[in-house]
């Protein structure tokens, strides 16, 4: 783990540059608001989630979401929603269109 008992990287953004970047910074208030970006090693973009400062994250869903990422990478499926490791998957492809419900059942 990190200093902060956080298992990945985090950063600060004081002067807003990533912000603006991405987005998420509020110039008016001179901050970032709330902006969660889940970035492959090929540098793309793969999940974001903006919310106003108000409402906090999820961890627990940013972990779940950066190890449902890792799997599909490391195997080509894909995962279904709420999908935890050890879950089942999916092998995409034609004959699966329009018969995920079939084939994935909670």
């Amino acid at each position: 783990m990190v200093d902060g008992g956080v298992p990945f990287p985090m950063l600060s953004d004081g002067g807003g540059k990533i912000g603006s970047v991405y987005g998420v910074y509020d110039e008016a208030a001179g901050v970032d608001i709330r902006g969660r970006f889940i970035i492959d090693p090929d540098f793309i973009i793969r999940a974001m989630e903006v919310l106003t400062p108000e409402v906090g994250r999820n961890p627990e869903e940013l972990v779940r979401q950066v190890k449902a990422f890792q799997h599909v990478r490391a195997t080509g499926e894909v995962t279904p929603s709420g999908w935890q490791p050890g879950q089942i998957t999916l092998k995409p492809g034609p004959s699966l269109v329009g018969k995920v419900w079939q084939v994935w059942k909670p």
